[in-house]
């Protein structure tokens, strides 16, 4: 792990102790923001770009659009194709 993911993982923990403290004191819109930018640091530390975000919830989107409201018990049972491919 190089020095800048390091620092990357000491400033998540501590948005994420933050996170927490404002959902503590029902500050939910704070929080909700505070999570947005956990997301963005996770990206990075990951190496997931915004493209790849963006592919990610346009395929979610469509899923969204052709599945039936309920599923059936036989398609909850396929595999699904993986949505995001994160390389290493």
């Amino acid at each position: 792990m190089s020095h800048s993911d390091e620092q990357l993982q000491l400033v998540l923990g501590t948005l994420e102790e933050c996170r927490r403290a404002l959902n503590e004191c029902n500050n939910r819109e704070s929080a909700e923001m505070l999570s947005i930018v956990i997301l963005d640091v996770r990206m990075k530390l990951k190496g997931i770009d915004s493209a790849d975000l963006k592919a990610l919830c346009d395929e979610m989107l469509r899923s969204a659009a052709s599945e039936p409201p309920t599923p059936s018990k036989q398609t909850q049972d396929q595999p699904r194709r993986p949505l995001l491919r994160v390389v290493k």
